[in-house]
């Protein structure tokens, strides 16, 4: 362990490990952010208030226990270059560090301890084998090292692929997503409280589809979770 820790400050040294937020060398334990951007994050604090944005965006669209989102996601703004990073240039450590943020903020929660599974909204199998990786999946990886629930990625199937949804309006985004998501192991989630979780809530197009799929599991109670909201 000693040796290991030793080559790793050697690397450090020379290739040393940048914030993804100001790109100063990070220090010590620091991962992914500096402490100060970390601090810079626009947390929602939505886990303490019930009837949070979140919440409102998807009352009355399906039946849920919970609905919450970790931080503000704006144009320009540090949580859209963290995800950018994410799905975009292969920073696979910012999705697991953005769900052990999540998580920390989670574990103040009665409600989470309550939660059976987390399932990652799911990238078509196309698109998933061209990224190399879900990023749903891999923040809630990191959720799931934090909380102890675990991620069940296989339960949920998108079958068909979609157009993006970036330009399109709300009820374009739900015909889009009409019927795209089939329950692959039913078995798994009957009678379970389960977290759907999505990186980015905007209309909340693609959360409504994946519950209305997982909706006709017998018994499920779903929560449901976004890192960001637009």
């Amino acid at each position: 362990m000693f040796v290991k820790e030793i080559a790793h400050g050697i690397i450090h040294l020379f290739y040393p490990r940048l914030c993804e937020g100001c790109n100063k060398a990070l220090l010590g334990n620091e991962e992914v952010l500096c402490i100060s951007c970390a601090l810079e994050l626009p947390k929602t604090a939505y886990h303490h208030i019930p009837d949070n944005d979140t919440a409102m965006r998807l009352a009355g669209r399906i039946p849920f226990v919970q609905a919450t989102s970790f931080a503000h996601f704006t144009n320009d703004g540090l949580l859209q270059h963290l995800l950018h990073g994410l799905k975009y240039t292969n920073k696979k450590e910012t999705g697991i560090y953005l769900g052990k943020q999540f998580a920390y903020d989670l574990q103040k929660t009665g409600w989470i301890k309550t939660v059976d599974a987390i399932i990652p909204v799911p990238l078509h199998a196309k698109k998933e084998a061209i990224r190399g990786y879900n990023q749903s999946a891999l923040i809630g990886q990191g959720m799931s090292e934090v909380l102890h629930i675990p991620l069940n990625s296989t339960a949920l199937v998108r079958s068909r692929h979609t157009e993006s949804q970036t330009q399109k309006t709300r009820a374009e985004r739900l015909e889009n997503m009409k019927e795209a998501f089939l329950i692959k192991d039913a078995n798994a989630l009957q009678g379970k409280h389960v977290l759907l979780l999505d990186d980015v809530l905007t209309t909340g197009a693609t959360l409504e589809a994946c519950a209305l799929a997982l909706l006709q599991v017998k018994e499920i109670k779903l929560s449901i979770a976004s890192i960001g909201i637009a």
